[in-house]
C-alpha cells in the first residue's frame, strides 16, 4: 500500500494561503440598520464605522458593527481612533461578540466615494486583513425608496500595480487595467436568524401603508437631477485638467525628443569632421545633457477615478430618469381611465 508523502511546512503553508475568491457578502439585518441610522442621523455629514464578523471560505460574513465617533479637526484623531477601536473590541470580546474586523462602512452624497482616499484606506486595511471589504451606504438615494447600499473592493490586479506606484499608460497598457477594472462589487446578501424571520412575517400582514410608500409616488425628481448634474459637471471639469495635464506632457516629450534628435545630428555631424581629422569620435549620448533626462509621465490614477466617478452619476441619473418617466406614465394612464 503506497504511503502519501509528508509534506514540509512550506507546502502546507502555500496551499493554505490559496484561499477562495470572495463570491457573497453576508451580512445580518440588525448590521444594516445599525448603519441606516448611523449615517441618516449624521447626514449630510460623512461617518465611518467597523465592520466585525468571520470569513467563511467564498462568503465573508458581517455580524456586528460599531461606528467610529466623529472628532474636531484639531484633535489627534489618528491615535484617538485607534485606542477607540481597540477598548470597543475588547468589549465586545468580552461579550463573546464577534470582534474579527472585516471591513468598514461610511456614507457617501450621491455615491461620491471613489476617491484616493478610499483606495488608501483599502491598502491600510490590506496590509493586516488579507480580505476586507467596504460598505458603502448612500442617505439621499435611500430618501427615493432605494435601498443605496453596495460592498467593494480592490481588484488584485490593481492593488499589485498601486503597490508598485507606476500609473503610466505602458504599465497599465502591460497590464490590460482600465479604470472599469480598480473596484470590484460584491454581492450582498441579507441573513437573518429564524426568530427574527418568524417575527416580520407576523407582522407583515398587518403593517399599513407608510408615508414612505407614498413618497415612492412622487412625480418631482429636480433636485435629485440638480444635484447628480452638478456633480456630473464638475467631474468634467475635473477630467479636463487631467487631460490638459497629458497635453503638457506630450508637447514637452515633443519638444525634448526634437531637441535630443537635433543634438544627436549635431554630434554625428562633429564625429565624422573629428574622424576625417584622424581624432577619437566623441558618445553620441551624454546623461549629464539635460535634454536626455526623461520626463516624468502623469499618473493616470485621478483620471481613472474621475472616470469612475462620471460612469456612477451617468447611471444615476439614468435610473432616476428612468423612474421618473415610468410614474409620469402611469399618471397619465390614471388620468385617462
Amino acid at each position: 500500500m503506497a504511503t502519501t508523502p509528508a509534506r514540509s511546512f512550506l507546502q502546507v503553508a502555500a496551499t493554505e494561503e490559496a484561499a477562495p475568491l470572495l463570491r457573497v457578502v453576508q451580512i445580518e439585518g440588525l448590521v444594516i440598520l445599525k448603519i441606516i441610522k448611523h449615517c441618516k442621523d449624521h447626514s449630510p455629514s460623512l461617518v465611518t464605522g467597523q465592520l466585525l464578523g468571520l470569513d467563511v471560505g467564498s462568503v465573508l460574513e458581517v455580524t456586528n458593527c460599531f461606528p467610529f465617533p466623529m472628532r474636531e479637526e484639531d484633535e489627534e484623531i489618528e491615535a484617538d481612533g485607534a485606542n477607540y477601536q481597540l477598548e470597543m473590541m475588547r468589549c465586545l470580546r468580552e461579550v463573546n461578540v464577534d470582534n474579527n474586523t472585516v471591513g468598514w462602512y461610511q456614507s457617501t452624497l450621491l455615491g461620491s466615494f471613489q476617491t484616493v482616499e478610499l483606495i488608501e484606506t483599502f491598502m491600510n486595511y490590506q496590509e493586516n486583513i488579507r480580505r476586507c471589504v467596504c460598505i458603502i451606504y448612500d442617505p439621499s438615494r435611500s430618501d427615493q425608496g432605494v435601498l443605496a447600499l453596495k460592498a467593494l473592493k480592490l481588484s488584485d490586479s490593481f492593488m499589485e500595480l498601486y503597490r508598485s506606484n507606476n500609473f503610466t499608460g505602458e504599465k497599465l497598457r502591460e497590464k490590460n487595467l482600465s479604470w472599469v477594472d480598480i473596484f470590484e462589487e460584491i454581492p450582498i446578501k441579507v441573513s437573518n436568524s429564524a426568530l427574527i424571520s418568524a417575527f416580520m412575517t407576523e407582522l407583515e400582514p398587518d403593517t399599513p401603508v407608510t408615508q414612505c410608500d407614498y413618497d415612492r409616488l412622487q412625480l418631482s425628481t429636480s433636485s435629485l437631477m440638480e444635484r447628480n448634474t452638478e456633480f456630473l459637471i464638475e467631474c468634467m471639469d475635473d477630467l479636463s485638467l487631467e487631460q490638459q495635464k497629458f497635453q503638457f506632457y506630450y508637447r514637452s516629450l515633443s519638444r525634448q525628443q526634437a531637441q535630443q534628435q537635433a543634438w544627436l545630428q549635431k554630434r554625428r555631424t562633429e564625429n565624422m569632421a573629428r574622424k576625417a581629422a584622424g581624432e577619437e569620435p566623441l558618445p553620441e549620448e551624454d546623461p549629464s545633457n539635460p535634454i536626455f533626462k526623461p520626463l516624468p509621465e502623469p499618473s493616470r490614477l485621478e483620471s481613472f477615478l474621475i472616470t469612475n466617478q462620471i460612469s456612477n452619476y451617468c447611471n444615476q441619473i439614468n435610473g432616476v430618469s428612468g423612474q421618473s418617466f415610468n410614474r409620469l406614465y402611469l399618471m397619465k394612464a390614471l388620468h385617462e381611465d
